[in-house]
């Protein structure tokens, strides 16, 4: 199978490319080389911004398919699908479940999808765009190959190896340092992630099935809580902790915010509880297979201890944030 990956060295594209190649298919990467270029040396490359440079691919080369990991805008989906149409026979689009109306309590596939307010850019990415524009690059993608020849993948939180967002590594590393853990006082909040490993290989078999439509990839296979998560996490390095609740009103005061200051956790807000209840039935399926919590857990751990590097975390509590809560813990009992 000709491949042609859009992006293909950071994370999700990464984990795909090496699956692809182990398999032995014929995968070509375009992307802008200002990451990962020394990944996959004898692969075929090409370096560009897809905005502009997607003419230098080879003239004349087709793909059996293309896959699309990394952009959000709909300008440049636009673009790719325009100038790869005729040269593919199918495009897979990596979207998101932030698609949708959050609002629901539930979320399957049918789940009405979120519009761009009126006048909000479709040229910059932020926390309250986020969503509808991957539903605008998602019609790019659809209008172009119609649903016989289109797959739309929506994963949730992607967690584990090479995780450049730090949202779910910041607990197994937080619990490695041991002693007293600030974490919220919600344990039983439902929570959902993906291992970017059970991602990779649906994808993997995806594209060697043709498989097409929409299918939200999501984990655990059953419902889990927090306490699942941190309880894992707490396991996984063998360093003595202690969970330390912090109640909501104390974190609302002291400017905590759920999902980046402790990440994984949404909270339990009406107008959001849908994204961490979606529904995994069709991807389990079509053969999402999940990996137990603790090996995520474990392999993420060994991951960031060894070849993360040492620069700040992007999400979680700083040491000094994390004693000021836990003083107030303390002086409140």
């Amino acid at each position: 199978m000709r491949v042609l990956v859009l992006g293909g060295t950071l994370f999700v594209g990464r984990h795909v490319v090496e699956l692809l190649l182990a398999r032995g298919h014929d995968v070509t990467i375009f992307h802008r080389g200002q990451r990962g270029r020394e990944l996959f040396p004898d692969v075929k490359r090409v370096l560009g911004d897809r905005k502009t440079d997607l003419d230098r691919l080879p003239a004349g080369a087709t793909w059996d398919v293309v896959l699309d990991t990394c952009t959000s805008l709909p300008g440049y989906v636009a673009t790719s699908v325009r100038a790869l149409r005729e040269r593919t026979q199918r495009y897979v689009y990596i979207s998101s479940i932030s698609v949708y109306d959050a609002a629901r309590p539930t979320v399957d596939e049918s789940t009405p999808t979120v519009e761009l307010a009126p006048g909000a850019s479709r040229d910059e990415v932020t926390g309250e765009n986020f969503g509808a524009l991957k539903v605008l690059c998602e019609r790019e993608v659809l209008d172009a190959f119609g649903t016989d020849r289109a797959l739309i993948v929506r994963p949730g939180l992607i967690v584990g190896p090479y995780d450049q967002t730090d949202r779910f590594t910041y607990w197994p590393l937080r619990f490695a340092r041991g002693g007293d853990v600030a974490v919220p006082d919600d344990l039983d909040a439902p929570v959902q992630w993906i291992d970017v490993r059970d991602l990779a290989e649906f994808i993997a078999d995806a594209l060697e099935r043709r498989l097409t439509g929409v299918v939200n990839t999501v984990g655990p296979a059953a419902p889990a809580t927090l306490r699942t998560l941190l309880d894992a996490c707490a396991g996984a390095s063998g360093v003595a902790s202690r969970i330390v609740p912090i109640g909501l009103t104390t974190l609302k005061k002291h400017g905590i915010e759920e999902w980046s200051d402790l990440p994984v956790w949404a909270g339990r807000d009406a107008t959001t509880e849908g994204l961490t209840s979606v529904d995994p039935t069709r991807a389990i399926e079509l053969g999402l297979h999940h990996r137990p919590l603790h090996e995520t857990v474990v392999d993420t751990l060994r991951w960031a201890q060894r070849q993360r590097g040492d620069a700040p975390l992007k999400a979680g509590l700083t040491p000094e944030r994390e004693a000021e809560l836990l003083a107030v813990a303390v002086d409140n009992v």
